[in-house]
C-alpha cells in the first residue's frame, strides 16, 4: 500500500523529501510508513490521504511540493480535526469534550477567564432551587423547527446546563437606597405567584428620539464626497460649537507660520498607515478655515492627554516654522450649544397608559430593567439556553424593561459560519427567538415592554453600520410591547434617557488610543476615559478610519450618530469586562452633569454562560444601584 501512496502523490505533483537539509532513502520510508499509519488508523484509502494534504498544503501555504517529515505533526492535527468534524456532522448527540469542559464539570467554583472591572462588591448567591425553566410556561407547543433539534435539546445535558454559581452577583453598583431596594426584591421572590400577578408592577413610558435608518433604508451608496462631507461637518460644527461657548476665540488655521498664541480646531490624524503614536499625530483643519490641510503636532509641552484617530479637539499653542504646531493646552470636549433640545419623540409604542405616570410625579424618573447584550447561545449549540435563562430570571423578577441587545444569530457562531443547520437564519430567529420573547411577554401582560437592538454581527440583519431597527410582523396584541429600534439609538422611558451602540466601539479605542498620564499621577479609569470620550465627540462613533470589520456607511451617519444631548445612561455592550460606572462629562468639578455607563458583557461566552445587568434607576445617578449578574 504504501507503493499506492507513493503513486498517488506522484500524480499529483508531490514527492517524498525528508527533513530540511536533503534527502535519504531512509527517511523517505520513513514518511511512507507514517502515511500508512495514517491510512489504516483513520481509515482512509490513498486518493483520500492525498486529497486532505493537499487541502492542508493549500491552507498552510507550504514552500515546494516536497512532503517534509517536519509537516507530518501538523498534517497529523489537520486530519484528527477533520474527523472530528465529520463525526459532529453525523451524529448531532456528540460532545466533544475539551479541557475547557472538563474543568468546568469536575471544579467546584467557575471562574471568569476575564476579571471584572472595579473593586467587586459583595458577592452574594441567590437560593434558586427550582428549575430556571419553570417559571417561564411556553404558550406555544409546537415550533416548526425539525424534531431532530427538539429532541437533541431534550435529552442532552450541555455544559452549560451544568454549570455553578448561577445567578450570582459579580459586583453591585450601591447607593442610598441600595438596601431597601434589594429587601424589596426579596420579599417579591418570596411572594406566592398568584399574588405577584395581582400585584404588577406600574408599566413604564416609552418614547423614541431618535431610531435612524429606516428600515429597508438604502444603503452601500456612499460616495467620497459623502465621506469628506461627513469629516468636514464634524471638524466645522465643533469649531462653531467653540467659538459659539465664549471661552475660546474664533478658530484659526494651524498652518500658517506665527509666533503669536492661536487657537485652533481640527481632527487628529495618523501620519501613516500604524498606530498612532506620538511623533505621527497630526491635526486636519476645515476648509473654511485652513482649506482641510494638515499640520504636524508637538504636545511635548502636555503633562497629559488622551488621543485617537478621528477626535475632534481644541488645541491653544504657536507654529514657529509652519510646519509643526506647538500646543500649550488640548481640549478634547466639545462644548454642547445652550439650546441643544433633545430631537422630538416619535411617539413610538406609547399609548394611554405612559402618561399615568406623568401623574404621580414621585415615580417620574423610576425604573426598573434588565440589561443584556449577544450572543444568546453558546457555541456548541443553538438551543438559546442563556436567552430561557434570562426570561425565566426575567419573570421572577418582573422588571418594567427588558433590553435586549445584538448579536441574536451571531455570525462567528460555528454552526453559523459552517452552514451546518437545518433552518434559515430568519427562521431560527423568529422560532428560536422571538417566540421565546413572545411567551414572556404574553405571560406577564402588559407591565412589561421589551426593547430589540440589532448588531452588524446578526447573520439575519442588514449588515451596515448605521444600522436600521428589525422590520417585524408582530401580532397586534404584541406590538405595544415589543419595540424594535436602530443601532444607535435614542430613547427615553419614564423621562430616563437611553443611549445606546452595540458596536464594540470600546474594544477599538482601546486600541486605537494613546496617552499620557500628568508626572506622579495615579493610574486613571482607562475604560472610564474611553466611555466618556464617546459623549465629548457627541458621537456613537467616533474613530476614523473606522475599524476593519465595520460597515460604516458616511451616507446614512451624519444624524444617525451625533449625540445632541448626554444621556442618563450609556450602553455600550463590549466584549472587555463586564462593568457599571457612574462618570462625569468634565474634569476636575464635583457639579458637572454625570451619567451611568453600562457594558453588560455578553449573555453567553464559549460553551459556558456569561453575564447580564440588573439596574434600578431612582431619579438620579446618586440614588441608583446595579449588579451584575452572572446568568
Amino acid at each position: 500500500m504504501e507503493e499506492e501512496i507513493r503513486a498517488e502523490l506522484e500524480s499529483n505533483g508531490f514527492s517524498i523529501g525528508g527533513s530540511i537539509g536533503g534527502a535519504s532513502p531512509g527517511d523517505a520510508a520513513q514518511i511512507l510508513s507514517t502515511l500508512l499509519t495514517y491510512c489504516i488508523n483513520y481509515k482512509m484509502s490513498p486518493a483520500d490521504l492525498v486529497s486532505n494534504w493537499e487541502v492542508y498544503y493549500l491552507n498552510r501555504q507550504l514552500d515546494g511540493l516536497k512532503i517534509e517529515s517536519q509537516y507530518l505533526d501538523g498534517f497529523l492535527s489537520h486530519l484528527q480535526n477533520e474527523v472530528k468534524d465529520r463525526l459532529i456532522q453525523e451524529e448531532t448527540n456528540l460532545h466533544v469534550y475539551s479541557s475547557n469542559d472538563v474543568e468546568m464539570l469536575l471544579s467546584s467554583t467557575h471562574t471568569e477567564e476575564e476579571g471584572f472591572l472595579d473593586t467587586p462588591g459583595k458577592i452574594q448567591e441567590r437560593p434558586h432551587g427550582e428549575s430556571s425553566n419553570s417559571e417561564l410556561t411556553p404558550l406555544t407547543t409546537e415550533r416548526p423547527s425539525s424534531s431532530r433539534v427538539a429532541k437533541t435539546n431534550g435529552d442532552r445535558i450541555t455544559p452549560f446546563a451544568q454549570r455553578v454559581n448561577k445567578f450570582t452577583q459579580q459586583y453591585v453598583l450601591t447607593s442610598d437606597n441600595a438596601t431597601s431596594v434589594q429587601n424589596k426584591h426579596e420579599d417579591e421572590t418570596t411572594e406566592d405567584e398568584v399574588i405577584k400577578r395581582i400585584q404588577p408592577s406600574q408599566r413604564c413610558s416609552l418614547q423614541v428620539q431618535r431610531s435612524q435608518p429606516e428600515p429597508g433604508c438604502r444603503f452601500m451608496y456612499d460616495r467620497i464626497e459623502d465621506r469628506f462631507n461627513y469629516l468636514e461637518d464634524r471638524i466645522r460644527k465643533s469649531g462653531s460649537l467653540f467659538s459659539a461657548s465664549g471661552l475660546f476665540g474664533e478658530p484659526a488655521d494651524a498652518t500658517l507660520a506665527s509666533e503669536e498664541k492661536m487657537f485652533s480646531v481640527g481632527m487628529v490624524i495618523c501620519d501613516g498607515e500604524g498606530r498612532l503614536n506620538e511623533k505621527s499625530i497630526l491635526l486636519q483643519g476645515s476648509v473654511e478655515h485652513s482649506r482641510g490641510q494638515r499640520v504636524r503636532l508637538d504636545l511635548k509641552d502636555l503633562d497629559h492627554f488622551s488621543l485617537f484617530p478621528g477626535q475632534v479637539v481644541g488645541i491653544e499653542g504657536h507654529n514657529p516654522s509652519g510646519h509643526c504646531f506647538v500646543a500649550s493646552k488640548l481640549i478634547d470636549s466639545i462644548p454642547i450649544s445652550v439650546d441643544t433640545q433633545l430631537p422630538s419623540a416619535k411617539k413610538q409604542a406609547v399609548d394611554s397608559e405612559n402618561h399615568q405616570n406623568s401623574d404621580t410625579g414621585i415615580l417620574s424618573r423610576v425604573l426598573s430593567l434588565v440589561i443584556a447584550a449577544g450572543p444568546y447561545t453558546t457555541t456548541d449549540n443553538l438551543f438559546f439556553e442563556p436567552l430561557q435563562e434570562l426570561l425565566s430570571y426575567a419573570c421572577r423578577k418582573q422588571p418594567q424593561l427588558l433590553i435586549l441587545m445584538g448579536p441574536f444569530i451571531d455570525s462567528d457562531h460555528p454552526d453559523i459560519k459552517k452552514g451546518t443547520v437545518d433552518q434559515s437564519f430568519h427562521d431560527i430567529f423568529h422560532f428560536e427567538i422571538l417566540r421565546k420573547i413572545q411567551d414572556f411577554t404574553q405571560y406577564l401582560g402588559n407591565t412589561v415592554r421589551v426593547i430589540l437592538i440589532p448588531s452588524v454581527r446578526d447573520a439575519h440583519h442588514d449588515f451596515v453600520f448605521p444600522q436600521p431597527a428589525f422590520d417585524l410582523n408582530l401580532p397586534e396584541d404584541t406590538t405595544h410591547q415589543i419595540t424594535c429600534l436602530a443601532n444607535p439609538s435614542l430613547f427615553s422611558s419614564n423621562e430616563i434617557h437611553f443611549g445606546c451602540c452595540t458596536v464594540d466601539v470600546l474594544k477599538q479605542l482601546s486600541g486605537e488610543e494613546i496617552s499620557r498620564k500628568p508626572p506622579g499621577g495615579k493610574p486613571g479609569d482607562r475604560i472610564g476615559r474611553l466611555a466618556t470620550h464617546i459623549l465629548k465627540q457627541q458621537s456613537y462613533y467616533p474613530l476614523y478610519p473606522p475599524a476593519l470589520g465595520v460597515p460604516l456607511d458616511f451616507s446614512l451617519a451624519k444624524e444617525a450618530l451625533e449625540i445632541s444631548s448626554a444621556p442618563d445612561v450609556l450602553l455600550l455592550p463590549s466584549d472587555l469586562a463586564p462593568f457599571v460606572k457612574v462618570l462625569p462629562l468634565g474634569e476636575g468639578s464635583d457639579d458637572q452633569k454625570r451619567f451611568i455607563c453600562v457594558n453588560p458583557g455578553r449573555l453567553a461566552k464559549g460553551i459556558g454562560g456569561g453575564t447580564f445587568v440588573e439596574l434600578y434607576y431612582n431619579e438620579d445617578t446618586d440614588r441608583t444601584n446595579a449588579s451584575i449578574i452572572r446568568i
